[in-house]
């Protein structure tokens, strides 16, 4: 059924589960979970950086990477994880990478905005939900 889940993760309680729902559903179809988390930084590119900027920079990848060492160790079902990190959009990183890797499937956890900042910039699970070429679950 599925071959290739993507599964964004932010380290939000809401990602969590998503991770957890994709684990299970790689473990039931024999799925390869794809990982992603994406460094949103907002800081022009092709402008040269100062030293305080590139250790943010360097701060928001290792938090990346500390997301997915975290989706690693909940993962018990010897399910195979491929991570990937990404700067950027994160619905645009996300979009880039089922491409890319024509996944069958993303799971991904609802937003935690509300109010003012969900009117004004929307959620990422709205857009990938409709942009995305492929199936997008939703979990809350």
């Amino acid at each position: 059924m599925y071959k290739k889940i993507l599964v964004p993760t932010d380290g939000s309680e809401f990602a969590k589960k998503a991770q957890l729902q994709a684990i299970y559903l790689a473990k039931a179809t024999g799925a390869e979970i794809i990982a992603l988390s994406v460094s949103e930084n907002h800081f022009i590119s092709g402008i040269s950086l100062n030293d305080e900027v590139e250790q943010l920079n360097e701060l928001l990848k290792d938090r990346c990477e500390e997301d997915l060492k975290q989706f690693e160790d909940m993962n018990d079902e010897e399910v195979k994880i491929s991570p990937v990190i990404r700067e950027g959009s994160p619905a645009k990183s996300i979009l880039d990478v089922a491409s890319e890797e024509d996944v069958d499937l993303i799971v991904i956890g609802s937003s935690g905005k509300s109010g003012f900042d969900r009117f004004i910039l929307g959620s990422v699970s709205e857009k990938v939900v409709h942009t995305a070429k492929c199936p997008v679950l939703i979990v809350h």
